[in-house]
């Protein structure tokens, strides 16, 4: 029989790493995460995971993780992947009403899926963007997610702005970077487009379709402007996170410089791609 290979890695080398990088206790802490880039021997698999975030954070931190649902939408606007035209009407027809303990979490990977149904953890109630959150902090953050720009000033995003919360990029680069969303919602710059979103939900015990404002994100130019923010201010801290390159910043100081940098490189009218 072939010897296995590799590292093996449990939950207190999880939370050894956490802290050797910067996770402070009693913060809070959103994370953006790739169980598969912590390399093949996880004992416990992403609930390890999970349980180190929360050893790192301490009793009075809070845990955030992003659990958005993008298929809970119009079927017109699927692009991965696109589904046929005669399909629209059966998918607006049958499709079931957003539900924060039933609806599954759509490519946003096994570790958020894994801590949504953690005890205690709670998620907020936007139909596509919802996050998952636990810890002293997490009624806040998730408590009323608003519908309109769903990644704006009602969203559990400008909550972490309002409590200096860090982010934690964990095998992952800035294109899975939300709170960035958050800066391209206060920012000027020409181009920047709105659409109505739709989505079924439950209103007063009946299933309907709810329409309402979005603003066509693009994170075409995240990687880029990370990239910046980390040179510039000095302010990310990268590390190794078992087998994966790990990267933890400030939000309120990346989102700040998120704005003034959107604003200043984001110039011409064609720069959104939709």
């Amino acid at each position: 029989m072939e010897e296995i290979q590799g590292e093996l890695y449990t939950v207190e080398t999880l939370r050894s790493d956490f802290t050797a990088l910067g996770v402070r206790e009693e913060s809070t802490l959103l994370v953006h995460s790739s169980f598969k880039a912590l390399g093949k021997w996880v004992c416990g698999g992403p609930a390890a995971v999970v349980l180190a975030l929360g050893a790192a954070l301490g009793e009075k931190g809070t845990l955030v993780m992003p659990t958005h649902s993008g298929d809970v939408g119009d079927p017109a606007r699927w692009q991965n992947p696109p589904v046929p035209k005669e399909w629209w009407d059966t998918i607006r027809e049958q499709m079931p009403a957003y539900d924060l303990e039933l609806t599954s979490l759509w490519y946003m990977g096994v570790i958020p899926d894994t801590f949504r149904r953690q005890v205690g953890a709670l998620r907020s109630g936007h139909p596509q963007v919802s996050f998952a959150a636990r810890g002293p902090e997490a009624k806040i953050i998730t408590a009323d997610h608003g519908l309109e720009f769903g990644l704006g000033e009602r969203s559990p995003l400008a909550r972490i702005y309002e409590l200096r919360g860090d982010v934690l990029l964990l095998g992952v680069g800035h294109g899975n970077n939300t709170s960035i969303h958050l800066a391209e919602c206060r920012a000027n710059y020409p181009g920047k487009e709105h659409y109505t979103s739709k989505a079924p939900m439950q209103v007063n015990g009946e299933r309907r379709w709810v329409e309402f404002p979005e603003l066509e994100y693009d994170s075409e130019d995240f990687e880029q402007l990370g990239a910046d923010f980390a040179r510039e201010t000095g302010l990310v801290k990268q590390g190794q996170v078992a087998g994966a390159t790990a990267l933890l910043m400030p939000q309120r100081e990346l989102v700040d410089y998120a704005v003034r940098w959107l604003e200043r490189h984001r110039k011409r009218q064609d720069h959104l791609t939709v």
